[in-house]
């Protein structure tokens, strides 16, 4: 039984604290849609998904309607695009972004290869389409993994990608290298993430599969108020109270759109993924426990007791939690994160120490856009190597906006937000990047 007390809570999350459901993502296998002409499996993928996916949006949106909880975007991801396009995949990117249009969802994620001990002939059309296909289309999403705790990390890959990055950027230039924030470079990619950009249908998924994505860095905010100066112990417990009740709802969710679209239940992803709005901030969480700002000594260890808080809370709330779950730490869609850096109190190597804790890493990060390809490949293996070692997701979604300098402010709008453009470290490691090969998977990666 649901009690009274439980109700208005949950209406207390939703009008005050902008607690929402982020998405409910419809994973969609495509696998038996490859075909050799790229122009009849881009036929296959778009009719395909137009069937799965016809009444997601309207699901979704019945579901809102109903129980009063506000579900942000409705999305789907698909097997990675290497795994079926055989020849050229540009027709099926194509396909895949008027299929979204055609159902209505917000994004589309799984233009993806998995690459992190090799690349196959497939994998490396793909990667080379990236920028014109994200130049070209609104709602597609792209991810690449360069490596695993199992595998190592596949360098030529990373040494690829911060070209493709720059490319990206060039060629959306006219939006402030907008098409970077649809491209994230993973290590360890999770099959059922339903979070853009790096959502795709991995791998041990079913046929279909719906996904829900909670957050809350509002409500959490507001439980720490009411232990303000209290020990860390009952901070976490606090946390994973919250953490409970808002992963509840998300299981409530997900059940129901199961339910109505006949789809098997797949995930709850926990994670506390923030937006620009004021009152909606993981950085803010942060500076509640004491901190003056995000990124002062300290800050590691705060992420760090709210990552495993919330996962803590989180579990005990759904039978099957996955995707990234726990704290999300983007620059451009948190305006803790905004005024952090712009106060200067919140630096790219912080944040990178903050990603050893934090649920992916270096996200939605500006830097200038005379940026070298060779440094972008450089910050992308040190995350590498930050995921590879400690066994966890890592990535980078990253943007050399074309024109601007440190100091700069970019602007992305909606769920992606603005941004200031952050300094980097630009003394040389071109002869480090251009070695390529691969790097060895760690000791650890021998777990059997």
């Amino acid at each position: 039984m649901i009690e009274t007390g439980e109700i208005l809570q949950t209406m207390r999350m939703i009008q005050e604290e902008n607690f929402d459901i982020r998405t409910i993502t419809l994973g969609i296998n495509l696998l038996d849609c490859s075909h050799p002409d790229p122009a009849e499996c881009a036929a296959r993928v778009y009719d395909r998904i137009c069937r799965k996916a016809e009444n997601l949006v309207a699901v979704g949106n019945a579901i809102e309607s109903e129980f009063g909880i506000p579900i942000v975007n409705k999305r789907i991801s698909v097997t990675p695009v290497s795994w079926i396009a055989q020849n050229d995949p540009r027709p099926v990117a194509f396909a895949l972004d008027r299929a979204a249009k055609e159902v209505g969802v917000n994004f589309l994620g799984g233009y993806s290869a998995l690459m992190h001990k090799g690349a196959t002939n497939a994998d490396e059309r793909l990667i080379a389409s990236v920028p014109e296909v994200l130049s070209q289309t609104e709602r597609l999403c792209s991810s690449i993994n360069v490596a695993s705790t199992r595998a190592g990390i596949n360098m030529n890959a990373v040494r690829e990608m911060g070209t493709i990055i720059k490319e990206t950027a060039a060629l959306t230039a006219d939006s402030d290298g907008l098409g970077c924030a649809k491209l994230v470079v993973f290590a360890n990619a999770v099959e059922d993430n339903p979070f853009m950009a790096g959502a795709f249908c991995g791998p041990g998924e079913p046929e279909c599969a719906i996904n829900v994505g909670v957050s809350g860095p509002g409500v959490v905010k507001a439980a720490l108020e009411s232990v303000r100066g209290e020990p860390f112990d009952i901070v976490a417990e606090t946390i994973k109270r919250t953490a409970f009740k808002i992963t509840r709802v998300g299981q409530l969710v997900a059940r129901e759109a199961s339910q109505r679209l006949h789809i098997p239940f797949g995930i709850v992803d926990l994670s506390l993924a923030p937006t620009p709005a004021r009152g909606d901030s993981v950085a803010h969480i942060l500076q509640e426990m004491g901190l003056e700002m995000t990124g002062a000594a300290g800050t590691t260890a705060a992420l760090a007791l709210l990552n495993d808080a919330v996962k803590k809370g989180g579990i005990m709330a759904s039978n099957h939690v996955g995707g990234l779950s726990g704290a999300f730490i983007p620059v451009s869609e948190d305006i803790g994160m905004i005024e952090a850096v712009s106060a200067g109190a919140l630096t790219l190597e912080k944040l990178e120490a903050m990603t050893c804790v934090c649920s992916v890493g270096l996200d939605m990060i500006a830097v200038p856009g005379d940026t070298p390809a060779e440094v972008i490949s450089g910050i992308i293996a040190d995350e590498a190597a930050i995921g590879m070692i400690n066994n966890k997701t890592t990535a980078v979604r990253i943007i050399p906006a074309p024109g601007k300098k440190a100091g700069d402010r970019v602007e992305f709008g909606g769920l992606l937000g603005f941004a200031p453009v952050m300094p980097v470290n630009t003394f040389g490691n071109g002869d480090f990047i251009a070695r390529g090969g691969r790097i060895p998977a760690p000791l650890q990666a021998l777990r059997n």
